[in-house]
């Protein structure tokens, strides 16, 4: 039982640690800016400064704290992400951004570097350990002032520049493609106005599990009748293969009740009780400290 409890906890410790690594690997740096000049993207002091978008592409919370973000690769360890700031977990498929200001000590999302307008500006996400790169991206120095360089989707491949317009529109803590329409529910609309079609999938969909769910549990019932089967012959010091064919093991309690229950009502059997009583007189000890016949005050003479 020990053992079997042990290799549980080992196999919840395994799939904890696969998970938290597949969760970092989703970090991405999605859109940047060098230099910020006159946008309408301000800090938490109303300052200008360069930024970095990171965007979580997995469907669960992550929490970025003890990663480290650099601009060299030498140097991977150049700004640890702080812990305890509970804003370093980010919501599923959400964003959050850093203040390339060189100024940490305004806050967990100002680094301790800033970008240099006119070179190549590569940046880089580290593990905790300082040594895994998550994901990294090189800046093209031609990147002009107040234009950023975003990823075409996010957290997807692929790789272009916005300059503000209504086309390559700037998106800081927001979706680098902003939809607006559901093409499959406006596919919808046009082919199932009545709705009839989807009434008729859902209903589909829930019949199907209800069947799936009753054959699960119909097998289910099947492996635990065997099992009970065979630890009811082992109970009985019967070897499996020594069952004669066709000879039945009862498989539950029913059947056994049902013969006591015949058997109570055909001979109106009861167990036999005695009632004999036994009554012991009780003498008490006599004792001149409990007599009422003392008391305390003496009566006056007369």
């Amino acid at each position: 039982m020990k053992k079997n409890i042990l290799l549980v906890i080992i196999a919840v410790i395994v799939c904890a640690m696969t998970s938290y690594a597949q969760g970092r690997k989703g970090l991405y740096i999605n859109e940047v800016m060098v230099q910020n000049d006159s946008s309408s993207v301000i800090d938490d002091y109303g300052l200008y400064h360069a930024w970095v978008e990171l965007f979580n592409s997995t469907y669960a919370p992550m929490d970025i704290s003890s990663v480290f973000l650099t601009n060299d690769p030498a140097q991977p360890k150049k700004y640890p992400v702080p812990l305890g700031d509970v804003k370093t977990e980010i919501p599923p498929r959400q964003h959050v951004i850093f203040w390339a200001d060189n100024e940490p000590n305004k806050g967990t999302f100002h680094l301790s570097f800033r970008l240099e307008p006119g070179i190549d500006n590569w940046l880089g996400i580290y593990d905790a350990d300082g040594i895994t790169l998550i994901d990294s991206v090189t800046v093209p120095a031609s990147l002009a002032a107040n234009y950023t360089w975003a990823r075409e989707t996010d957290g997807k491949s692929g790789w272009e520049v916005r300059d503000g317009s209504d086309a390559k529109y700037i998106t800081p803590s927001s979706n680098n493609i902003i939809v607006d329409t559901n093409s499959k529910v406006d596919m919808f609309a046009e082919k199932d106005a009545s709705g009839v079609v989807m009434t008729l999938m859902a209903m589909a969909i829930v019949f199907s599990a209800l069947l799936v769910l009753s054959i699960c549990f119909y097998i289910i019932s099947k492996i635990g009748e065997k099992v009970s089967k065979v630890n009811k012959i082992k109970a009985q010091g019967i070897a499996p293969e020594e069952l004669p064919k066709g000879e039945k093991i009862n498989d539950s309690g029913e059947e056994i009740a049902a013969i006591v229950m015949a058997l109570h009502e055909h001979l109106d059997a009861h167990d036999q009780e005695t009632t004999i009583l036994t009554i012991n007189k009780v003498k008490r000890a006599y004792s001149p400290w409990s007599s009422k016949i003392y008391g305390l005050r003496e009566l006056p003479r007369r």
